[in-house]
């Protein structure tokens, strides 16, 4: 392309070059191609004027495309299917009177997307479960290293690195789900005809029902589908679309979530994204290193989630059996939202490989707020020494005040177990008793547990069931 016109930056730099041809002219105009061989085939064995020779001819022309002569008879006939007929008539002459026989523009677009979106899961469903294998390794080998837990962003009691990230997966194993929902209920259009009724097939077969129903059942088999839509008009309900989009925000979300964690996580130097050797974070400030895998994530996560609204917005206003406002709008929204979410998952698969954890960060942190959340079990051993639990749940509570003025007003250490040792209502626990309460393993609850009964129970099976989306994988890596 010429570097005086736009590009998407969505081919340029982040999708995949697997995902690009996926939604290439190349796979469009073949898939086309492969429609019409289809069609022309099941035509044939079920008793029109078409020959095996058409029929060869056809196949024997799918994959040589010439786009000089279909953008010349486009701009003739302002018709880009028509176009593609002439284009591929001229080099099939024999086939070219049965070319399209019967069918509606739709039968080759419409087919094509279903047949390209499909696809397109496969794609992302394979890289979903690369991410979660990554993950899975991660919160396996930190299950049983304690963090700071945080509601409101505010500490809180404790969990584990390896916990934290159960909750990552579980949103992706939900979009997995969603996924393997889309391409398991994915069906295709078929030969349905200009408003859905079949009867230039009718028409074709004099009148036999039967013939109708079973070329649609030949097409949509060599076309690798088992079931075509019951009922539709010229196209098939663009509530597909929709809940494609929304599967594919639903994964935005989700990675999103995971990326914000860890932009917060990196700000506490607590975990952070890979940072390669040479790699600049600022080039004002040589010191940094911004997350900006993370934020990358999130800024094209945001994208495909007001993404979303095209399809919902486009179903939602078709007339009757077609209209041709969703055309413009679906060769921009849904590729686009493909191109996006295999740039997010990719992206995901780099950072999750290559994760740093700083333990002894964390370790300082959860010492700064640890004596906090030790008060409570401090609280019931002195009690068990025959204290007033009331008369020390006051106490602890002016002590804890003094520790925290101590920390906030005047940038010391948590000194709230000091305090507790020096005060006279506490004489009935030592010190080594007190600071006994001060082992971050005691505040984890089934954390590792819940780690291993989940990747045993929910991620494992998935793993072994998707195997093939791992073997012989290499490292992700990042265009730019």
């Amino acid at each position: 392309m010429s570097k005086r016109q736009y590009e998407s930056p969505l081919a340029s730099r982040y999708a995949s070059d697997e995902m690009l041809y996926l939604f290439s002219p190349d796979k469009k105009f073949t898939t086309w191609r492969k429609l019409w061989v289809a069609l022309a085939r099941a035509e044939m064995e079920l008793g029109l004027p078409v020959t095996a020779e058409q029929v060869a001819e056809l196949e024997a022309h799918v994959d040589d495309i010439d786009y000089a002569a279909a953008a010349r008879y486009e701009k003739e006939l302002r018709h880009d299917v028509m176009a593609h007929v002439h284009a591929y008539g001229e080099l099939c002459p024999k086939a070219m009177p049965i070319i399209h026989l019967g069918a509606t523009s739709c039968y080759v677009g419409d087919n094509t997307d279903i047949i390209l979106m499909r696809e397109g899961l496969i794609l992302i469903r394979d890289e979903l479960v690369r991410v979660l294998a990554n993950l899975a390794d991660f919160a396996d080998r930190y299950k049983s290293t304690p963090t700071l837990g945080y509601t409101h962003f505010q500490a809180a009691q404790m969990v584990t690195v390896g916990k934290r990230a159960t909750l990552w997966m579980n949103e992706l194993l939900m979009d997995l789900d969603e996924v393997s929902y889309r391409i398991d209920h994915m069906a295709l259009l078929g030969s349905k005809g200009t408003t859905g009724t079949q009867a230039s097939f009718l028409e074709l077969f004099d009148g036999d029902h039967g013939k109708v129903k079973e070329l649609e059942r030949k097409i949509a088999a060599e076309m690798g589908f088992d079931k075509v839509v019951p009922v539709s008009g010229q196209t098939y309900s663009r509530k597909v679309d929709a809940g494609v989009l929304a599967t594919l925000s639903g994964i935005a979300q989700s990675a999103s979530k995971f990326a914000t964690d860890l932009r917060l996580l990196a700000h506490m130097k607590e975990i952070e994204e890979p940072f390669e050797a040479k790699q600049i974070g600022s080039s004002a400030m040589p010191y940094k290193r911004n997350p900006m895998r993370c934020e990358r994530i999130c800024a094209l996560s945001r994208y495909v989630i007001s993404d979303v609204t095209n399809g919902a917005v486009t179903a939602a206003t078709q007339w009757f059996e077609r209209t041709l406002d969703d055309s413009a709008n679906k060769r921009i929204s849904i590729p686009e939202a493909f191109l996006a979410v295999d740039a997010i998952l990719n992206i995901c698969q780099n950072v999750t490989q290559g994760l740093v954890v700083h333990e002894k960060v964390i370790q300082r942190h959860i010492a700064e707020e640890l004596p906090f959340m030790a008060s409570e079990n401090i609280l019931m051993d002195a009690v068990k020494k025959g204290g007033d639990r009331q008369a020390l749940h006051e106490r602890i509570r002016v002590l804890s005040q003094e520790a925290g003025r101590n920390v906030k007003d005047l940038g010391l250490t948590n000194n709230l177990i000091d305090l507790i040792a020096a005060d006279p209502a506490f004489s009935m626990l030592s010190r080594e008793e007190l600071t006994g309460h001060l082992e971050p393993g005691r505040y984890i609850g089934r954390c590792p547990e819940q780690v291993t009964e989940f990747l045993d129970g929910c991620v494992r099976p998935v793993l072994e069931r998707y195997h093939a989306a791992l073997d012989g994988h290499k490292t992700a890596e990042l265009k730019v």
